[in-house]
């Protein structure tokens, strides 16, 4: 598995349709990460005021129809994951078909991800 963080009124907004993050068109992929702690660690890092609820898509890779290629984070990773970590860039759109699950952040009472659950509903 690999993981993506969005938005839930993201995710929900085109569901007929494969997943295309504006980092798609701006930088040319998809940004992922390679398991739940370092997910964490990128929620903390980048995710300080989400417009609403935060979802993360669990993504098996061998259903993915784009490129995946596993690349060390520019500039630096995040606080607390190691320097030598890689990160899966998805070179295309992510087919819903690839999505194996969708966790729900949880969230402690000083605004930091602590977990990933099940959604309700």
């Amino acid at each position: 598995m690999i993981y993506h963080v969005v938005p839930l009124a993201v995710w929900n907004a085109a569901p007929d349709q494969a997943y295309a993050p504006a980092s798609l068109a701006e930088e040319g992929f998809v940004h992922c990460s390679p398991d739940e702690p370092v997910t964490l660690a990128v929620i903390n890092a980048f995710y300080q005021d989400p417009p609403g609820p935060l979802l993360v898509l669990a993504l098996d890779e061998a259903r993915l129809t784009a490129r995946v290629e596993w690349e060390a984070a520019a500039p630096a990773p995040p606080p607390g994951v190691s320097e030598d970590t890689l990160f899966p860039h998805v070179f295309g759109p992510l087919d819903r078909d690839a999505v194996s699950h969708v966790l729900e952040v949880r969230w402690d009472e000083e605004g930091r991800a602590t977990g990933l659950g099940d959604t309700a509903g």
